[in-house]
């Protein structure tokens, strides 16, 4: 978490406690919150809530954390203030899942303790119990996290964070912290973080990734306990408009299927369309130093909400590489019109490299498994957009959740529209003449919450990265946020939007000239 927000945090949640959530106007409120003066909705059904998506039962949340696969089980771990609405107080929030669709919240794993807040971090199954915190036929599930010192932050010194060990011997339901805490201590950086831990098979040890303000900074350990710095990454490469946070260096196959290394890293402020943003290198990593093979800055989503993406480790042989983010921004991510909770989470998504223009881009693809929400499910052959196609008679459920996912034969402008009887629209579309996706929220409903200097009304742009004249689209659409995946998911973008009411009487393809679509799926989301 960006040491900025901690300040911004009190701030904020000394406003929270003597003004309401919701604004007061009633254009800005939602029809279904203001049936009565007392009316309440149940848990899970409040306006705006995701459901698809998972999201706290309340407060604040913030990045994934300790992405693990175990005994049948995928973990979520993510930042939270159980207390409150906003950052700060920050323990390590637990979800769990048994097919990344459906989840199911825990009791919080980690609190704060006199070595400060629980901030981001990773999770490992030491299945060759290298740390001896495990017993027999129970190896011990271990996090690597960053202990924050709220004290030596208020003393201005340099050493706030420092990295500290958690285990658990029942899957994730109790945890133990190390005695001797920190593991790794502050290297004279301010912003010393957000350990992601591997294990590196080569080199028969394990391989941390941590972030170092501007750059990376790669340490190993036999035993997850003693770690011993190995190189540096990234000072002059790539974007740095902002602090360097939240890395992972995981291998990625291509098309053919040869694996290669790559290294995300999540910066703020300096993304693409402004705020918090998820960069990525291609490159090759020899056991000590990771060395980026091609030039440039590249994005993992060009929308402005979806930042300190992860991924899951020890996932059963032959599974693809798995991605989840924080669907937010911390423009304006704390001030955003929902109550009892704040944020919520991408999708899962999973990771391939395309070529794309002569260099290798990283794919994302929504997870398989969200096809057993799909509801009464419609597909559509030789679609004719004379101008306009109102897909709205073809969805059976009016939820204002749905599944889109077309071709275009031959890359040419068009939009999506999505609205209300409110007249709030929110669109997506590709500007041919620009080779441009873009999300435009500026008339999506509640704007007013998010400073105008934030960019949330702002246009958001994405390049067209694949060549080729075909176009195969995928949108998600929830309560409240929008994913948009494009030729392969080589261009995605993701959005949040608060409308009045829901998004259910218009959903229409448009297009500049005559358009023939050769197939079109169109799917209600069920609730998980």
């Amino acid at each position: 978490m960006p040491k900025k927000y901690l300040a911004l945090a009190l701030a904020t949640l000394a406003a929270c406690q003597s003004a309401p959530s919701h604004p007061e106007t009633t254009s800005q409120t939602p029809a279904s919150a203001a049936t009565s003066p007392s009316a309440k909705p149940a848990a899970y059904q409040e306006p705006y809530r995701p459901q698809f998506h998972f999201s706290p039962k309340e407060n604040w949340m913030n990045d994934p954390n300790g992405l693990m696969y175990e005994n049948g089980t995928y973990h979520l771990f993510f930042q939270q203030n159980p207390t409150a609405p906003v950052a700060g107080n920050i323990h390590w929030g637990h979800a769990t899942s048994t097919d990344l669709v459906h989840w199911q919240q825990q009791p919080t794993a980690l609190a704060p303790d006199s070595l400060g807040l629980i901030f981001s971090g990773s999770a490992v199954l030491d299945a060759q119990n290298t740390s001896g915190l495990g017993q027999p036929g129970r190896p011990a599930m271990v996090a690597l996290y960053t202990s924050h010192s709220e004290k030596k932050e208020k003393l201005g010194r340099q050493d706030v964070e420092n990295q500290s060990l958690a285990y658990s011997l029942d899957h994730g339901q109790t945890w133990t912290k190390y005695a001797q805490n920190p593991v790794l201590k502050n290297q004279g950086s301010r912003d010393f973080r957000d350990p992601k831990v591997n294990w590196y098979a080569p080199g028969k040890k394990w391989l941390m990734a941590l972030s170092a303000h501007d750059h990376i900074e790669f340490y190993s350990s036999k035993n997850l306990l003693a770690w011993t710095k190995e190189s540096d990454f990234g000072r002059t490469l790539g974007g740095h408009g902002g602090v360097w946070e939240c890395p992972d260096l995981i291998q990625v196959p291509d098309e053919q299927g040869k694996l290669h290394d790559v290294l995300i890293v999540n910066m703020n402020p300096g993304g693409p369309n402004g705020g918090s943003a998820t960069q990525y290198f291609v490159g090759s990593f020899d056991g000590k130093t990771f060395r980026a093979t091609q030039p440039g800055t590249h994005w993992l989503d060009y929308g402005p909400d979806n930042y300190a993406g992860v991924t899951w480790t020890n996932l059963p042989a032959g599974s693809p590489v798995t991605l989840i983010g924080w669907m937010s921004n911390w423009n304006y991510g704390q001030q955003v019109p929902t109550n009892p909770w704040r944020s919520a989470m991408t999708v899962p998504r999973t990771l391939r490299l395309r070529s794309a223009a002569g260099q290798l881009e990283l794919a994302s693809q929504p997870i398989a498994g969200l096809a057993k929400l799909y509801d009464q499910p419609v597909t559509l052959s030789n679609v004719a957009v004379n101008g306009r196609y109102d897909l709205g008679k073809q969805l059976k459920t009016r939820t204002g959740r749905f599944r889109l996912n077309f071709t275009v034969p031959k890359a040419q402008t068009w939009s999506v529209v999505l609205g209300n009887d409110r007249d709030e629209r929110l669109t997506i579309g590709y500007d041919h003449a620009k080779k441009e996706y873009y999300l435009d929220r500026s008339k999506s409903g509640n704007i007013a919450f998010a400073p105008a200097d934030k960019g949330f009304a702002q246009v958001a742009r994405a390049p067209r990265l694949a060549t080729g004249p075909t176009q195969e689209i995928t949108l998600l659409v929830d309560a409240a946020s929008v994913e948009l995946f494009a030729d392969g998911g080589l261009t995605c973008m993701t959005g949040i939007f608060f409308p009045s009411e829901p998004m259910t009487e218009l959903v229409a393809l448009q297009a500049e000239s005559a358009l023939t679509l050769p197939r079109v799926e169109l799917a209600g989301m069920k609730s998980i």
